[in-house]
């Protein structure tokens, strides 16, 4: 992809978002030792031309005391993406998190059926 183009194409777009699902895998929550992804804690990635993409997500409960230490490691793996130039973690709480959003590797981890 050039960087000198300003609008991107549908399959660039996914392409930007795939790599920005990789790089969430490398985020993990602290206290369960489970990358976000696979959590389900991350609800929704929106790119825009320029380099602009708002992320929401969610902790697994309100109030958890290490909201600050995720969105720190969520910008800090965006910056491994050259073609965002700026992130906007949204901590949304509807609809509300529970273990059927956990892929089935978290669920095996933690010892989930």
């Amino acid at each position: 992809m050039s960087e000198e183009r300003t609008v991107w194409t549908e399959e660039d777009i996914n392409d930007i978002k795939h790599r920005i699902t990789q790089a969430m895998e490398q985020v993990i929550d602290p206290e369960l030792g489970i990358d976000i992804v696979n959590l389900g804690l991350v609800y929704e990635v929106n790119v825009f031309n320029g380099g602009y993409c708002e992320m929401k997500i969610t902790l697994t409960t309100m109030g958890c005391p290490l909201a600050d230490v995720i969105t720190e490691d969520i910008l800090n793996a965006m910056k491994t993406i050259p073609e965002i130039t700026e992130t906007d973690v949204k901590l949304v709480w509807y609809p509300a998190w529970d273990t059927t959003r956990m892929s089935r590797y978290a669920r095996i981890a933690l010892g989930i059926r």
